[in-house]
């Protein structure tokens, strides 16, 4: 008779927020991950706190599991482990200190993962390297070769700097694009509802006069009538084009570079994607380079940081050209992707051997232009949108005003 499997009774590890004065009688609070209690007092004496109060945090009835691992994680995890292998923390412990005090349970659960490869024998590098999707190329081979040149602090400090950089530019593109998009749906929307609940109530009361509409007048009804008729066909195709045009991005590399290479030449918006595009450039190749990472090699991680495939293109034709021998300024020059500017500071790095620097002041001056592009739109698109949504809604009451008006003139 086969035996039925033993239960697992070993405690199930909890997340408790504490509160603990230090040594010097600073107030401090934080979470731990751990079994019972007494095991965070316990911890917390080990850490230097003294506990004034544990409690167990509730489990979130939606999102249990954990918020999304996103990049700005990663970007903190990286400058936290940064500092405190920097203050002499060893590795594994590091690791063990920031997995346990942080508040996703995702994010703690790979940080602690990582941990437990480490100890079993395995470098960060390859630690990391089995979680593509959090770390990418880029930052496992940096990670490497700090490890290799016995220099992984400073390189984790760069790595962190560098992500931080990235996390904060990115944020600024979204910025400028995701205010201007929001407004235009809040457009389309009041707009639907105008011709779907409020013309039609126009419309019964126009009927009412007997006579001819203004044409202007007319048109919006003809609107609302065919909204009212095929809105859902409206919503269908509207949806139907979106997927569409996700899964064609997503799987269609001519038609990314068909959209990429549109948004560089739309108004306004594609001069900050692009001085984005080698801002990142720029950040990516400095702190490779600046690693010690082959150029050639380097190029690689580079085309795939740019975040525009026009410039992964035209990255991995520099890459072949600069592998021939070439230097990289004639090489960027003959892209045609970079400013005049840009090219003659990396023909000066090259020259005085200072690339890496150049590199970097090419990136924080870009990132310094996305800044102040992204504030300037910001100021600009306030007064545009106010217009626009005032031409949209505006134009809906005058054309519903118009009989009337019309009638009154008559009496």
């Amino acid at each position: 008779m086969a035996k039925a499997p033993k239960k697992d009774n070993k405690p199930k590890e909890a997340v408790w927020a504490w509160e603990g004065t230090d040594a010097r009688g600073k107030r401090m609070k934080g979470n731990i991950t751990a079994v019972s209690e007494a095991a965070v007092k316990a911890e917390m004496r080990r850490m230097g706190v003294n506990p004034i109060k544990v409690k167990k945090k509730a489990k979130p009835l939606f999102g249990g599991a954990g918020k999304k691992i996103i990049p700005k994680d990663i970007a903190i995890f990286m400058r936290q482990l940064a500092t405190m292998m920097a203050a002499g923390v060893p590795l594994v412990q590091s690791f063990d200190i920031v997995g346990r005090g942080h508040e996703n349970p995702k994010m703690q659960d790979l940080i602690l993962t990582i941990k437990g490869d480490i100890e079993g024998g395995s470098t960060l590098a390859e630690s990391i390297g089995k979680h593509p999707l959090y770390f990418d190329d880029l930052t496992v081979n940096l990670v490497e070769a700090g490890e290799h040149a016995g220099i992984l602090e400073g390189l984790l400090d760069k790595i962190a700097t560098y992500k931080e950089k990235t996390e904060a530019i990115k944020a600024k593109i979204k910025k400028a694009l995701t205010y201007p998009i929001a407004i235009v749906v809040v457009a389309c929307i009041v707009t639907a509802i105008l011709l779907i609940f409020v013309v039609p109530v126009f419309e019964e009361l126009f009927q009412s006069f007997g006579a001819d509409l203004p044409a202007f007048t007319q048109m919006v009804i003809d609107m609302s009538r065919f909204l009212q008729a095929w809105w859902w066909m409206v919503l269908g195709i509207l949806m139907g084009v979106g997927y569409s045009l996700r899964t064609l991005k997503r799987r269609s590399r001519k038609f990314r570079e068909i959209l990429d290479r549109m948004t560089l030449k739309i108004p306004i918006f594609g001069p900050i994607l692009e001085k984005a595009a080698i801002a990142r450039f720029a950040r990516t190749l400095a702190t490779m380079f600046a690693a010690g990472v082959p150029l050639v090699e380097a190029m690689v991680s580079v085309a795939g940081a740019c975040g525009n495939i026009v410039f992964y293109n035209g990255t991995m034709e520099m890459r072949e050209d600069v592998a021939t021998g070439q230097q990289l300024q004639l090489t960027m020059r003959n892209s045609g992707l970079f400013p005049n500017m840009v090219v003659q500071m990396v023909a000066i790095g090259e020259e005085s051997g200072s690339l890496d620097a150049m590199l970097s002041k090419v990136a924080d001056f870009y990132e310094a232009e996305v800044d102040d592009a992204v504030d300037n739109l910001s100021a600009l698109m306030e007064p545009i949108i106010m217009v626009f949504l005032g031409t949209v809604v505006g134009g809906l009451v005058v054309a519903m005003y118009l009989p009337i008006f019309k009638l009154g003139a008559v009496i």
